[in-house]
Order: C-alpha cells, then sequence, then structure tokens
C-alpha cells in the first residue's frame, strides 16, 4: 500500500534509532583486523564482510538475463551463485548500499533499479537476517533522491529501514591508502555483519563506467568531489577498504552515455541483466562491457587486479548463466 509523507517519516525516525544501536553493538567490532596486501608506505585499513567457507565448487559470478521483471532477474542470478543463505545468517545484521545518488526516476538509470533493491532486501530477510537497512550518501538532496529514485518506497514495503544521511552518523577514520588516508565515513555502512553492494552499472564521464567499486563513493563525506583529480586511485582505496559480502550489479536499463547523472530517456538502454558476483572487481569487468568498454581500459580495474583485490578477468572464474 503507498505510504504518507507522516508515516515515512515516522519510519525514519525507527531507522535512526536501529542504525544507531547498530552502531553502539559494533563499535567493540570497529578494529577487527587490519588486513591487505602493503602498497605504498603503509599498510591499508579493510573492512571485510565476506562470507567465510562455503562449498568452492559454487559459483563465482552468476549472470541473469532475458527477463523484463527486476525482481524475478535478482532471483534467478541469485539463486544460481547459491542462494542469499551462503552469505547471510540468522540474526545479521545486513546493510544494502544501493546508488541513491541522483534525484532522478528510475526511467533514467542514474540510480539502482528500486525493484532489485527490494529483492536483494527480501532475500536477506528470508535467509534469516534480522535487520536489513538500505542506505548511502547521496549527491543531490538525499531527501528527494531516496524518494524520486523509488528506493524509499519500495525498501520500506519489504521491511527494510531506510537511512538517511545525517552529519553525526560520519566518523574520521584513517583508510590509510594510496590516495585516501584520513576521511569521514558514513558509519552504517561500515557498523554491520554483512554488506550487499548493489550498484547500477552506467557510463561515467570521468571514470568512463562506475559500478560496484565507484558505488562505495557513497560511504564518503565531506568534499569527495576532490578525490576526481585522481579517481582511478580513489576508487581502488575504496575498493580496498570495503570488502562485501556480495556484489548485485543491476543492468536491467543501463545509461550508455552522459552518466553518471543522465536525465534523458534516450540515453539508456533496456538490457534487463543482473549481475551477482562474489569479486567486485569481476562484476565491474564484465558490467562494463555493457556500455561498449574494455575491462583494460578501465585503469581502475587494472590497480584493483594488482592489489588482488579481485580479478578483471571475470570469464576466469566460475560463471553460470541463466
Amino acid at each position: 500500500m503507498p505510504i504518507s509523507r507522516r508515516e515515512a517519516l515516522t519510519r525514519i525516525g525507527s531507522a535512526a534509532a536501529v542504525a544507531a544501536g547498530a552502531t553502539l553493538i559494533a563499535r567493540a567490532r570497529w578494529d577487527r583486523g587490519i588486513v591487505g596486501e602493503a602498497h605504498g608506505a603503509q599498510q591499508p585499513q579493510v573492512r571485510d564482510f565476506r562470507a567465510q567457507g562455503g562449498d568452492p565448487a559454487l559459483p563465482e559470478m552468476a549472470i541473469a538475463r532475458n527477463d523484463t521483471d527486476p525482481s524475478a532477474l535478482t532471483a534467478k542470478a541469485l539463486a544460481a551463485l547459491g542462494g542469499m543463505s551462503r552469505f547471510i545468517s540468522r540474526g545479521d545484521i545486513v546493510v544494502v548500499k544501493p546508488n541513491i545518488g541522483w534525484d532522478r526516476a528510475p526511467i533514467h538509470a542514474a540510480n539502482t533499479n528500486p525493484d532489485v533493491v527490494a529483492a536483494v532486501v527480501k532475500a536477506a530477510f528470508d535467509a534469516g537476517a534480522k535487520t536489513v537497512v538500505v542506505t548511502d550518501v547521496s549527491c543531490n538532496e538525499a531527501n528527494r533522491c531516496f524518494q524520486r529514485s523509488g528506493i524509499w518506497k519500495k525498501a520500506y514495503e519489504v521491511g527494510a529501514d531506510v537511512v538517511l544521511p545525517a552529519d553525526h552518523r560520519f566518523r574520521n577514520m584513517r583508510l590509510r591508502g594510496e590516495l585516501l588516508d584520513d576521511w569521514p565515513i558514513f558509519t552504517p555502512l561500515v557498523n554491520a555483519d554483512k554488506v550487499i553492494n548493489v550498484p547500477v552499472a552506467k557510463h561515467h564521464n570521468l571514470a568512463r563506467f562506475t559500478g560496484a567499486m565507484k558505488n562505495w563513493y557513497g560511504i564518503l563525506g565531506g568534499r569527495r568531489n576532490r578525490l576526481h583529480q585522481n579517481i582511478n586511485v580513489s576508487i581502488a582505496d575504496l575498493s580496498t577498504f570495503m570488502r562485501p559480502t556480495l556484489t548485485v550489479v543491476d543492468a536491467t536499463r543501463v545509461l550508455v552515455r552522459n552518466g553518471p547523472q543522465g536525465g534523458n530517456i534516450d540515453d539508456t538502454v533496456e538490457m534487463n541483466t543482473v549481475i551477482a558476483s562474489v569479486d567486485q572487481v569481476a562484476a565491474d569487468a564484465f558490467a562494463c562491457t555493457l556500455i561498449g568498454a574494455k575491462a583494460e581500459a578501465i585503469p581502475y580495474l587494472q590497480i584493483a587486479t594488482d592489489r588482488r583485490i579481485g580479478t578483471m578477468q571475470w570469464d576466469k572464474l566460475r560463471v553460470k548463466e541463466v
């Protein structure tokens, strides 16, 4: 049923309380594992949310195509990867991170399709998640982005707590990256048991392509546009820091030019594809081909491969197409 603005704001207040509680619980987890390979003069900090163990024979990437229903495509991709229960345990606090950067409608393909987001949230609850938080740090005014994208409504309807960015939810952290060192980090995105990255695949006028790895810009506060001067290293630093439980790339409708904000429907193409992967680099390496780009031409994919965050040779993984 449609929700009123008053009901939505009430839900936001409840979500804020949940997020605050999660912050207190997770504060004790904050210092877990400074790991990863050294690159440069310092050891980067890593927030590693990857699921441990499991069946090593399961696919590492699933590509679902040829269905006009984004929810069905998402469900097919997750099932082909082994199901959400492969990643989520009963009682987990799960954060789902779509791209909600822009004050655009779903048809513009500048944000993640709301039905894809809702399908991921539902799958997490079905796998036993205690709480699922949907959040992002928007580029345009957040309240308008969350509403016009359709994500607020769709996520709320399937039981997610929708959390808008606010100053008190940021905390300065030392990322120890090659470019990114001390920076305000959006704490709901790092104070969780599991994190699912749910970007939209699209063109980007500086990075050439934006998907999973570039989506981590949405964990940053401050003047993040300053990072555009060395965008490829900043993306690699963020992907070094954030190791998600799962990546689900929305390529149901793809913005093939004039990204990342778009605004012209003629710049979009229906591709009816969803990619799910345990390797965020491989997910981007495949997804960039949907806008006609080659992984070898995207510098941050090569940097990430060199750092062993993942591999740009996605076709070398165990891939299942459905």
